[in-house]
């Protein structure tokens, strides 16, 4: 893969702009994105997981996100489970309200739970407006940096350069999604959903990776900015109509993604997912100037495909009773009597996530 090197504003956010509307909505219509419009139904999904801690040695915890119920696009029941864990308890970090099943064993012995959740989605569209005001509260903890997601030095610095000249807020949002789209790429030697530690991509050059890495860089930028902005984590749990690469069904123990939303005052949380449009860059060997990926790149910037659901958006924070700070948690987390095992590694770790779609 080719470093990439830092452009100003004006050429990032170049391929829409020269494109111009017509054309982007030419590609749209040839490629059969368009602009998502009338169906708003609910889909149902269930969400099963399947746990059993390879170890079984000594005392082990456990800890397994669960979906959030978010605006008007996400609903999520009550979570369902069976184990073998001397305590079990759904708790809640108080910064985030990340929510997740702790489970603990006190020593040795078969270690299992199986989780069931059902959740209901219905897509994102561009046009969508927030039913309330955000919390001012929750505005603030979005600005703010952390520790893989500083806002200063060179995130701020690249940031200022994006949006230099540009004041109505979409303008400077749209050119930030631009930048990241036009310089970062997927890298697939990554692991996981990589790391998001977006300073040292900055400070390198190289911007390459998956979706934590590159909407984490679309969020870092964006509140550098000045803009709320933050990560949903969460899977995929159904196939997509804009892409084979963007969808997953059955059995999605591998189907983890990461997707970007910023606040903007008149319209509330809004949509993105740069990462995507480079996923399919990449799956499909298209370069930015082909019409498919025009349209896409018009597509993901205001709307989510809701064949995901989203887990939460804590990051670099520790689940209580954890021994160490987690970047995010978007897989099952253990701390066993033997260490930690890989989360990556689904068949080590011995967990399985299936989904299966629901009648309406």
């Amino acid at each position: 893969m080719d470093r990439r090197r830092f452009l100003k504003a004006a050429a990032a956010a170049g391929l829409v702009a020269a494109a111009g509307p017509t054309r982007v909505a030419q590609a749209a219509a040839t490629e059969g994105f368009g602009n998502p419009t009338a169906d708003r139904r609910w889909r149902h999904f269930e969400i099963r997981h399947t746990i059993e801690l390879a170890e079984g040695k000594g005392p082990a915890r456990l800890w397994v996100p669960v979906a959030q119920a978010a605006g008007d696009y996400q609903r999520a029941r009550d979570a369902a489970w069976s184990t073998t864990a001397d305590r079990t308890a759904l708790v809640h970090d108080p910064r985030y309200g990340a929510g997740m099943l702790r489970a603990d064993w006190d020593g040795p012995g078969p270690q299992t739970v199986e989780l069931v959740q059902v959740v209901e989605t219905r897509d994102r569209l561009p046009g969508d407006r927030a039913a309330q005001p955000a919390d001012p509260a929750e505005l603030r903890l979005y600005r703010q940096p952390t520790p893989s997601m500083p806002t200063d030095g060179i995130v701020r610095e690249t940031a200022m350069r994006i949006v230099a000249g540009l004041d109505a807020p979409e303008a400077r949002l749209r050119a930030i999604y631009d930048w990241v789209v036009d310089n970062s790429f997927r890298d697939a030697a990554t692991r996981g959903c990589g790391l998001g530690n977006i300073a040292t991509m900055l400070e390198t050059g190289y911007l390459g990776g998956k979706c934590a890495d590159i909407n984490g860089l679309m969020v870092g930028l964006a509140r550098a900015a000045g803009f709320p902005a933050r990560e949903v984590y969460g899977i995929r749990v159904a196939d997509s109509t804009l892409a084979n690469s963007l969808g997953r069904s059955g059995d999605i123990s591998k189907a983890q993604h990461c997707r970007a939303e910023v606040h903007l005052d008149g319209r509330g949380w809004f949509a993105v997912d740069p990462a995507d449009v480079r996923k399919v860059m990449l799956e499909e060997g298209r370069g930015l100037g082909h019409p498919r990926v025009v349209a896409l790149r018009e597509r993901l910037f205001g709307s989510w495909e809701m064949n995901w659901i989203g887990y939460n958006s804590a990051r670099d924070f520790q689940p209580a009773e954890a021994p160490r700070p987690l970047g995010f948690l978007m897989y099952p987390y253990a701390a066993t009597a033997g260490g930690e095992p890989d989360c990556l590694d689904p068949a080590t770790f011995r967990y399985g996530i299936t989904s299966r779609e629901l009648p309406a």
